[in-house]
């Protein structure tokens, strides 16, 4: 799988569009506005041009076409404040509904960053099987999730201490590490089945990066961003009676929403958080279980 992210597209000939409007719109309907006005106040005292526009209404009509140029800016602040704010909040369990949408497109990027994917793995695996069966409009594939190293002492996840205390806990860790080890296979035996029909592409990847899980961001075709922050204090059993430990639980993260069709301001967190995510994934490395075991060193050499 190719490690290098491919750059956040600039939105084709429809962003351009977007962006000349808004640009030259303001100039253009103001002149035409001014442009109405002088025309009309013109003709109202030069009598050979209002003769041959054959109007007598040219003051009335000049006056509100100045009430216009003089309202055009508050009209369209107002406009502004009464759009849909760019930044909404949804639950984690609501990311079927993303993933949904992203694979409605030709080319499907899901990338993750977080705890241990379980949440969207879960919605992905429905998806990507209802692919070997019916691809619809999507022809190419591409997910990525970053993870903590669990091969590496942690305080988060962890086992809690006297007065709380957190004790790096081995056991516990190599737990998670198996259900991501599990989640892992799965993506790539579907990665796999998709590669063999051939209708579909597919790249499926876990990767891990040393750190204790603080962030929760998904990014679906580089569109939308999702952001949360765990519940690094939230605490679990195994069993009644067993020890706690701390476990932030990832369906139960609160995710903020930005939209790449909802502002400038939007689109600039959209970028920058493509950016930071195709720059942690080229820095990351490989988890254990696909690096495979370590290499046993060779004998030195008898003299």
């Amino acid at each position: 799988m190719p490690a290098g992210g491919r750059p956040p597209a600039d939105g084709g000939v429809g962003e351009h569009w977007r962006r000349f409007q808004a640009r030259y719109e303001p100039i253009v309907i103001r002149v035409l506005l001014m442009t109405i006005f002088v025309t009309g106040l013109t003709a109202q005292f030069v009598r050979p041009v209002g003769d041959a526009l054959e109007d007598k209404a040219f003051l009335g009509g000049a006056l509100l076409s100045l009430v216009g140029y003089v309202l055009y800016d508050t009209l369209k602040d107002l406009a502004l404040t009464l759009r849909q704010p760019p930044r909404v909040q949804v639950e984690s369990r609501e990311l079927g509904t993303f993933v949904t949408e992203a694979f409605r497109s030709r080319e499907v990027e899901i990338h993750f960053l977080g705890y241990t994917g379980e949440t969207l793995c879960n919605e992905l695996f429905h998806r990507l099987e209802g692919l070997l069966e019916d691809p619809g409009p999507t022809r190419h594939v591409s997910v990525r999730v970053l993870i903590p190293d669990f091969g590496q002492s942690m305080t988060v996840p962890s086992r809690v201490g006297e007065e709380g205390a957190p004790l790096d806990d081995p056991e516990f860790r190599e737990r998670l590490q198996e259900k991501c080890k599990e989640y892992d296979e799965t993506l790539s035996g579907l990665e796999d089945r998709l590669n063999a029909l051939g209708r579909v592409s597919a790249e499926c990847e876990y990767r891990v990066y040393p750190g204790i899980p603080r962030e929760k961001v998904c990014i679906f075709n580089r569109e939308q961003v999702l952001h949360g922050l765990y519940n690094v204090s939230a605490r679990s059993m195994l069993r009644s009676g067993g020890p706690e430990f701390y476990d932030p639980k990832g369906y139960r993260t609160d995710l903020s929403v930005w939209s790449r069709g909802a502002g400038d301001d939007a689109r600039a967190i959209v970028a920058t958080w493509s950016k930071h995510l195709d720059d942690l994934w080229n820095l990351s490395l490989q988890p254990s279980w696909r690096r495979g075991p370590a290499p046993v060193p060779a004998p030195a050499p008898t003299q």
